[in-house]
């Protein structure tokens, strides 16, 4: 029986010279996420309290997000982006300033982590592709996920499409569970209720974030 070729489809080599070792990002960037949704927030005038009731997110946990002591994840995002009527690309990495962005494979962009509910222990780390483009609808990221089996299982507007570069991640949804490999994808409406977690150690993918 010929023997299932498992090379990747793509070239792994020139994926970790674009990213170098993601968990290495600055420090500071961490808790950026929480300090713009608090700047978003005052600026629409928005209580914590209404934030809470627009989300169903509990006030103390949108503190903590605040003041970065949790780091929420892509789908928590998402829904506070569009509670504060605001684009996921100023949460997730800033406002941009420019019509388009070219990546060099050596450029480092800003790294941010997300952590569990409960156990606060990260689940994945993410680097922007392009945050220097204004007024965009669409998030590029490379994601690093950590193992983990606490699911939190995330529904929000908008569309994922993620592709797998390195490792096998673990994509449940729609109450079945699917392992992809390097070279598969898969494209879902974030309003189906998924998961994504890493099942070897880690997994590296490609996501692309649409609302």
């Amino acid at each position: 029986m010929e023997k299932e070729d498992k090379t990747p489809h793509i070239n792994v080599d020139y994926f970790e010279d674009l990213t170098g070792n993601i968990e290495d990002g600055d420090d500071k960037s961490v808790d950026e996420v929480g300090k713009r949704i608090q700047q978003l927030r005052e600026e629409r005038g928005i209580s914590l309290q209404d934030l809470s009731d627009l989300t169903g997110f509990e006030v103390s946990r949108l503190e903590d997000i605040e003041a970065g002591r949790e780091k929420p994840q892509l789908g928590m995002v998402m829904k506070l982006s569009k509670a504060l009527d605001a684009a996921v690309g100023r949460l997730v990495s800033g406002l941009g300033t420019k019509l388009y962005s070219i990546t060099r494979k050596n450029d480092r962009k800003p790294v941010a982590r997300s952590a569990s509910k409960t156990s606060k222990k990260s689940v994945y780390a993410y680097m922007s592709l392009a945050p220097e483009v204004q007024g965009r609808h669409m998030e590029a990221l490379i994601v690093q996920l950590e193992k983990a089996e606490e699911k939190e299982i995330s529904v929000h507007n908008g569309e994922e499409f993620i592709y797998v570069l390195d490792g096998v991640a673990n994509l449940t949804i729609a109450k079945e569970s699917y392992d992809l490999e390097p070279g598969d994808s898969a494209y879902y409406l974030s309003t189906t209720p998924h998961y994504l977690t890493a099942r070897t150690e880690k997994a590296t993918i490609l996501a692309v974030l649409y609302e």
